[in-house]
């Protein structure tokens, strides 16, 4: 059995490399190999030369090193976008006059690869891939992309790093391991360093990837005393990444905290009257990229949709709601599960819809329940607030953190009972009576239809009669999903054109309350089953990077929640 250790970037750590070096010893490495990309981002580059040296580690070159030995305008690292460029561009020019000439002329000499038969194993170490030195070989890519890189390399092991998150994965029984970096954190929230150990037991190859806890906060605070911009010091201390992120493809930058520079965010949505967001801008922390939850390009508003089934069936329901559907109910306990799910994932209210909500027998309870740890927002028809129900409505008297919110399609009863049926417009005030009596704020919204054009102002003054006034009142646009499918001059809507809302329902998560239904919306589906509301963040976050990554844009915000 041949052991040895592979590592790539130590980035101007020492306090990381000393620590690796010691770790890679203690488990019996015989040899020790670096992949390149001595210098950047730290503040002692000299102070990795002596520990490579005096523990015999034996280096190729990355493209940092290159360019430093060259003495080139920059760093070669491969960014495409402006703003990655800018902040390697920084440290890049800080390492360049930091770095003594001797290292330098050290650095020179360093050969681009190494290829080496190691026991039976064909073994080739590269800092890129065999394509380029700066080359990013992630893990999402596909088999097809790696065989690329696989068939032009030849080996039965091909070691990279470049790219600083590591990963292993075995293509045409070609083992590939990114080796990930020592000297800054995979952004994953965690300090350690990384670096991989491989075995080699005659013709077999195998590989482990090892996390390293060393003293980062003396890594930090001597970039700090070195001037260091805090938004590189910040990564050492916290472990995600606040630079060079447009370069990482959608599934790492989705594990990650942050996913966008903060500049490449609207202030707000408008097109077409379908634009509408009422998400506060987020405050400037002085950090160059943010979270996208959170935003009003991904507001942290989560949906439920208690049930499916309803007292009616509107011609305009974006989830075929009606009497006949198949409940789909959460139940009480998921619901409360959800709940707390939220607060521990930073939700800042929750919406309960259906469906029509006061058809599950417990609604009451997950209001009261919901209600207790977020601002809860439930939407109803509001004409069951009688009998049982209107008696286990009370429960929700004056209480703190609820909205009901209804819908009134028109100032008059025929306008709205064309689409909602016959009777829905009396009953539905009346419900608002109910909710207003029992102290409830109250939010109304109006869905356009041929028939109620002209009733805006009418109905606004209708509503603001029984207290509903200002931004509780909405007019939002006919969808053409569900049974308003095939509605003429509904709007087309999908994730490319709408923002997204986390939305659960019995079936999976979704994109978007309009597409809730997994019928009349598969599209909008994120993942089937009990999937966590980390993991549909996560879902969430990448789809929303997929798909701007198609033309730059971002999705606008459509008005659902009032």
């Amino acid at each position: 059995m041949i052991r040895i250790a592979a590592l790539g970037g130590p980035y101007a750590n020492p306090f990381a490399l000393r620590a690796v070096l010691d770790d890679a010893e203690a488990r019996g490495c015989e040899r020790i190999f670096c992949l390149g990309d001595l210098g950047g981002f730290g503040a002692d580059c000299d102070g990795i030369w002596p520990l490579l040296t005096d523990r015999g580690v034996q280096c190729i070159a990355g493209n940092y090193d290159v360019a430093i030995a060259r003495g080139d305008a920059d760093c070669g690292c491969g960014y495409a976008d402006e703003r990655d460029n800018h902040y390697a561009q920084l440290i890049y020019d800080r390492t360049l006059v930091s770095t003594s000439p001797t290292f330098a002329a050290w650095m020179r000499d360093l050969p681009l690869e190494h290829r080496e038969t190691i026991g039976g194993v064909d073994v080739h170490m590269v800092h890129g891939s065999p394509l380029a030195i700066n080359d990013f070989v992630w893990e999402s890519m596909s088999d097809d992309e790696l065989r690329m890189r696989v068939v032009l390399s030849g080996a039965d092991v091909l070691l990279c790093t470049h790219t600083g998150m590591p990963w292993q994965r075995r293509v045409d029984g070609t083992l590939v391991v990114n080796v990930g970096a020592v000297g800054r954190p995979a952004n994953d929230g965690r300090t350690d360093a990384w670096y991989a150990v491989l075995e080699f037991d005659g013709d077999h190859a195998s590989a482990e990837l090892v996390p390293v806890a060393y003293d980062w906060r003396a890594q930090a605070r001597s970039m700090r005393e070195a001037g260091l911009p805090e938004v590189f010091v910040e990564t050492i201390e916290t472990g995600w990444w606040t630079t060079c992120l447009e370069i990482v493809p959608p599934r790492e930058r989705a594990r990650g905290r942050f996913h966008v520079y903060r500049e490449a965010l609207p202030s707000g949505f408008a097109q077409d009257g379908l634009g509408w967001s009422d998400v506060a801008a987020r405050p400037d922390d002085a950090r160059p990229v943010v979270s996208l939850f959170g935003t009003a390009a991904f507001p942290a508003r989560l949906w439920l949709y208690t049930n499916f089934h309803c007292n009616l069936a509107c011609r305009y329901c974006v989830v075929a709601s009606s009497p006949r559907a198949d409940p789909r109910s959460l139940g009480l306990g998921r619901v409360c599960a959800l709940v707390d799910e939220a607060v521990r994932n930073g939700f800042e209210e929750v919406y309960l819809t259906g469906g029509e909500p006061f058809i599950e027998r417990d609604i009451v309870a997950m209001l009261l329940y919901a209600s207790e740890r977020l601002p809860t927002v439930v939407l109803t028809n509001a004409m069951l607030f009688v009998g049982r129900r209107g008696r286990e409505l009370q429960r929700l008297a004056g209480r703190d953190g609820l909205t009901i919110q209804t819908s009134l399609d028109g100032a008059r009863a025929a306008t709205h009972d064309a689409w909602r049926g016959t009777g829905s417009f009396e009953r539905a005030l009346d419900g608002i009576g109910v909710a207003r009596e029992l102290g409830l704020p109250l939010r109304v919204a109006m869905t356009q239809t041929p028939e109620n054009a002209g009733e805006v102002d009418e109905l606004r003054q209708l509503l603001a009669d029984v207290g509903v006034v200002g931004e509780a009142f909405a007019v939002r646009p006919l969808v053409g999903r569900g049974f308003a499918s095939a509605q003429d001059g509904a709007l087309a809507v999908s994730d490319a054109v709408v923002a997204p809302e986390l939305t659960v329902t019995a079936d999976g998560v979704h994109w978007h309350p309009i597409g809730g239904d997994l019928g009349a919306s598969p599209d909008l589906l994120v993942a089937l089953g009990d999937v966590s509301l980390a993991e549909g963040k996560r879902l969430v976050v990448e789809r929303f990077l997929k798909l701007r990554q198609a033309d730059g844009s971002l999705p606008a915000a459509f008005r659902c929640a009032v």
